[in-house]
């Protein structure tokens, strides 16, 4: 997360410019833009799934599992590559959402050091309440940032 409040003035970028002179001004201060805009909307949507006894870890882990269209379940492995997460991370937020029946698991066939898991009917209904509420935040701070304000 990008948690700088006051970016550079371009006055101190030219500052930067001339003691690296390979610097492209534009392309820096666009980029800091950018990191900026996606911080603050990380900032609403963490306090959104807050209010939903969520993380934006648990959400994904969810969202990963129910977009699946020719199983109903992945292995641990295949959640945390596609979240790109370390394993152990992955193996007690998996945990937490189980406690919290919003997942389970099942063992694997031939490995039997794989996990096979799915979403409960919980965990699909959480979602499901969950996804129309997190749309409408990102679409209300999309909407503000192009007037100019600040969300």
């Amino acid at each position: 997360m990008f948690f700088l409040k006051e970016l550079p003035t371009r006055q101190m970028l030219e500052v930067y410019k001339k003691r690296f002179p390979d610097m492209k001004m534009d392309t820096v201060e666009s980029a800091l833009r950018l990191l900026r805009q996606a911080s603050l909307l990380l900032r609403i949507l963490d306090a959104y799934f807050t209010k939903h006894d969520l993380s934006q870890l648990r959400f994904l882990i969810l969202v990963v599992l129910d977009r699946e269209i020719d199983r109903d379940w992945l292995m641990a492995s295949e959640v945390a590559a596609r979240l790109d997460v370390s394993r152990p991370v992955m193996a007690r937020t998996l945990k937490t959402l189980s406690d919290d029946k919003l997942l389970d698991f099942d063992e694997h066939d031939t490995d039997g050091r794989a996990k096979l898991i799915r979403l409960t009917s919980k965990g699909r209904w959480t979602l499901h309440e969950v996804l129309p509420g997190y749309y409408r935040e990102i679409e209300q701070f999309m909407v503000s940032s192009q007037d100019g304000g600040t969300p």
